[in-house]
């Protein structure tokens, strides 16, 4: 049987439900865990311990007197420190920020907390989430549960460290670069990528506090041990923020499948522009060719109408375009005048950097029309396919490397150093398209560090990517924790 720490936030809450267990005997629990062990990991910074056993206590009290707040009453979560969580310390990893209390929780972390969650603490971040490792000035460094000389990925690293290590039952994260699913398929948990904009990033540090809009491309999304978890905290997050309950609701279309026989299935693994590292490749192979045995109608060669270069360069003049917009001008008049000097077929990192960080109004409008037909692409595509395989990254875990400047840094894959910033390769068909995309781990290399796989489905067809997850899930056996935890 697993372990208590390790079981899905769903069964906890049946757990606690069933009278089998407390609200105060859990969350003390997950509190003499992080005190315990993570030392070792540094995922849990700011905590509230106290104020969380007194919030058990009353969740207790309530349930005795009947009252049940929600689905996840009771259950101890971490949080992002990327989100604004009422009554504790929330930084987005920013020092100017460190001492910043919020009143009021963040849209997401609220409706997580209305259904009953209790928050024990935040987990690290990079400096204002903006990269793909999780370290900052204020908490210092996040290691990997599965290798503590390797990071957890980024932004969201801290809480996918918090998972894997058995501190909490759920987190919630965001994801504008793989932030989400970077981390999940680096700790071996699950993650899903929302549809853009069905769940509210108000109270996302950035923007800054008390920032009302919430830019382009980002979304706020779950990180859990199961994919019934994922399908049960969108369901609790997800839906119109004050500017629009008045007139719209969220209605999320069912499944397009709910077995392996139903289901129409691309695979996008092999790809010269970016290529991935040969376990990786095998285990995801491996994980594709298990769901096809259990009647998944399979497609090894379909693609989009579209190159995986083409829908990166517009993914990236348009990412680079919303960070930059946040920048200091002494670092936008940087780009321009590096600018100058890129011949005008030069796509590298350094370049698109450049062009998409200087964007006039009129020249981002164009690379938005060439986004906009990107997302009719994959919705012609989906009328033949239901779900695309692919994956997140490409390698398992890696190393520290804080090199402040990202152009010399470098990943090793099969044997070659690639450009580290190749790590926002496979994250961006699914942001720049606003579509949904979950992650299930699919198995650990002979070196011990688990991989997992990227599932893209249509545009607000979220259940359907998490199906598939479930459906890996089922296959494969989920989440498995790392030796030693």
């Amino acid at each position: 049987m697993t372990e208590l720490h390790f079981r899905s936030a769903s069964d906890l809450g049946r757990i606690i439900r069933r009278r089998e267990l407390s609200s105060v005997e859990l969350t003390g629990h997950y509190i003499s865990r992080i005190e315990k062990f993570d030392g070792k990991t540094n995922a849990v910074i700011a905590r509230d311990f106290d104020r969380a056993m007194a919030l058990a206590k009353e969740a207790d009290a309530a349930f005795a007197r009947g009252e049940i707040a929600g689905p996840l009453h009771g259950l101890p979560f971490t949080i992002k420190d990327a989100y604004e969580v009422e009554g504790i310390v929330s930084t987005g990893g920013n020092p100017a920020w460190k001492d910043h209390v919020p009143a009021k929780s963040a849209v997401a972390v609220e409706r997580l907390q209305r259904a009953g969650a209790i928050v024990m603490g935040k987990t690290n971040v990079p400096y204002l989430s903006g990269d793909l490792q999780s370290y900052n000035d204020i908490y210092g460094t996040t290691n990997n549960p599965w290798a503590l000389d390797c990071g957890p990925g980024g932004s969201s690293g801290g809480s996918a460290a918090s998972l894997a290590a058995g501190f909490a039952a759920a987190d919630y994260g965001s994801d504008i670069g793989g932030s989400i699913r970077t981390p999940a398929h680096l700790c071996g948990i699950f993650g899903h990528k929302p549809s853009f904009d069905i769940v509210p990033k108000r109270g996302h540090l950035p923007g800054p506090p008390g920032a009302l809009s919430e830019g382009d491309l980002s979304v706020s999304g779950p990180l859990a041990r199961s994919a019934e978890d994922l399908r049960l905290l969108l369901s609790l997050t997800a839906g119109p923020d004050w500017s629009d309950a008045a007139g719209w609701k969220l209605d999320l279309p069912r499944p397009r499948a709910t077995q392996p026989k139903e289901l129409r299935v691309a695979v996008w693994i092999e790809d010269e522009f970016c290529d991935i590292d040969a376990e990786s490749a095998e285990l995801l192979t491996n994980a594709a060719k298990a769901l096809e045995a259990s009647g998944a109608n399979v497609d090894w060669q379909a693609r989009p109408d579209f190159t995986l270069a083409d829908i990166t360069e517009t993914y990236l003049i348009l990412l680079h375009s919303q960070i930059g917009a946040g920048m200091p001008q002494s670092i936008r008049d940087h780009w321009a005048e590096m600018k100058k000097g890129f011949a005008a077929d030069d796509k590298s990192h350094a370049a698109l950097q450049a062009i998409g960080g200087t964007l006039s109004l009129t020249e981002r409008a164009i690379w938005k029309e060439k986004q906009a037909q990107f997302r009719w692409k994959w919705h012609q595509f989906f009328k033949s396919y239901d779900v695309v395989l692919a994956p997140v990254l490409m390698r398992p875990a890696f190393e520290h490397n804080h090199d402040t400047n990202w152009h010399k840094r470098a990943l090793e894959v099969n044997g070659v150093m690639r450009p580290y910033m190749d790590v926002l390769i496979w994250a961006g068909p699914a942001v720049v398209s606003y579509l949904p995309a979950s992650v299930a781990p699919v198995g650990v290399t002979s070196a011990g560090k688990p991989v997992g796989i990227q599932i893209i489905g249509p545009h607000l067809e979220d259940y359907t990517t998490i199906e598939v997850a479930a459906m890996f899930e089922d296959i494969l056996g989920g989440f498995t924790p790392p030796d030693g935890w």
